[in-house]
């Protein structure tokens, strides 16, 4: 059964109450068929029944996932910010406290140690090349001696 409790502030300093929806997984696990399909990424819970057509992936991915943890999927298939933006409309709650483990829980994608900064995907080949270009100058020295 959902429980609904009182979150903080909106974020926008009004100090409005925003009120959030906690879900059991076992409730969760309920919802896995195509007709009525949630998912749980990063704790929170999303109702994807809508979306399950329109799926680049194809229905039969988010079917795999249905009413169960899809956070490590869903991160392994390295997923646009767009696409993560187009997740905030199937949201519907939060997993609930007592069912989170202490490593599933939400989190912040920007700071999780799996998502490098695109500058590190450069600087090994950089390194790389300009270590190859020393090595290649001192093992063939140019050819411009005087006569």
């Amino acid at each position: 059964m959902a429980t609904v409790e009182a979150r903080g502030s909106d974020g926008q300093g009004q100090g409005v109450e925003t009120p959030v929806t906690y879900y059991r997984l076992e409730e969760v696990a309920k919802r896995n068929s195509p007709k009525d399909i949630w998912l749980v990424i990063h704790g929170r819970v999303y109702d994807i029944t809508r979306f399950l057509n329109e799926h680049p992936g194809g229905e039969e991915v988010l079917l795999e996932q249905a009413g169960a943890d899809a956070s490590e999927s869903f991160e392994d298939v390295g997923h646009s910010s767009d696409a993560r933006e187009m997740l905030k409309q199937y949201y519907i709650g939060d997993v609930h406290p007592d069912d989170l483990k202490p490593e599933s829980g939400r989190k912040d994608p920007s700071k999780d140690s799996t998502h490098k900064s695109c500058w590190s995907y450069w600087i090994f080949p950089i390194i790389g090349a300009i270590i190859l270009g020393f090595l290649y100058r001192y093992y063939y020295p140019s050819e411009s001696k005087s006569s």
